[in-house]
């Protein structure tokens, strides 16, 4: 059997104007991912990336450890299916009907660093409403359509694979969501309740056998663990 190994980007700048960079923490747990990786000795046979900055940034990071430790790593391919969908499209589009329920949401999500338990329960709350599929908007992305796009990514990755090849990922949480509402059918719901666990620089496992794919792991993140470094333990 193959095996793809989704890895969920490092921390991404949250509450910052551009979001889609690194931190400091986040290129340090993508360079902890990849000596890992080195120390298992693992060969990575194809890496894929979507196009967002956070993803390839994490990939480039992560790679070049195994370089540095003489181990293969293969060129960096992009694919816009494994992205993340857009929260800031789904906060913007689907904010105001929940307004009159919650009058103090727009500020907290203007201040979202200042307020992060709040925060969270708001997305959580519009997340729920667009999953739901009762609140699409015109010009914004569907929760199916978001599925539909990370299966062709998936559909992709298999038919180009070959038997026993290890493949890496790099992606976000909200695609490994899609992914494994796909793979193990969960409903919508409860896989974003796993959504809101997954650590960043985390790895899960699919193993497949030509389009036959099961969920081996999910969110493996030993190799922060390790460090005895708590603050390397992040969700954003």
């Amino acid at each position: 059997m193959g095996s793809i190994y989704l890895i969920r980007h490092g921390q991404a700048s949250f509450g910052a104007d551009d979001y889609d960079v690194l931190s400091p923490i986040g290129i340090r747990q993508a360079e902890v991912l990849g000596a890992h990786l080195a120390q298992l000795g693992l060969r990575i046979d194809r890496s894929v990336s979507g196009d967002l900055r956070r993803q390839q940034h994490t990939a480039t990071a992560a790679l070049t450890q195994l370089t540095r430790a003489g181990l293969q790593a293969p060129a960096l391919e992009i694919d816009a299916a494994f992205n993340e969908f857009d929260a800031d499209a789904v906060i913007r589009a689907l904010l105001p009907d929940l307004l009159p329920e919650e009058p103090e949401a727009l500020h907290v999500l203007r201040n979202a660093a200042q307020n992060r338990a709040e925060f969270q329960r708001l997305f959580a709350r519009l997340i729920g409403r667009w999953i739901s599929g009762e609140h699409d908007k015109p010009g914004l992305q569907s929760w199916q359509g978001f599925v539909e796009q990370v299966q062709g990514g998936l559909l992709r990755l298999l038919e180009q694979a070959e038997s026993k090849q290890n493949i890496a990922v790099f992606t976000s949480g909200g695609t490994i969501t899609a992914l494994l509402h796909l793979i193990t059918g969960v409903p919508p719901a409860q896989a974003f309740e796993l959504n809101w666990q997954i650590v960043n620089t985390s790895l899960s496992c699919l193993k497949f056998r030509g389009n036959q794919v099961s969920l081996a792991s999910f969110n493996s993140h030993v190799h922060l663990q390790l460090l005895k470094t708590p603050e390397l333990i992040t969700y954003r």
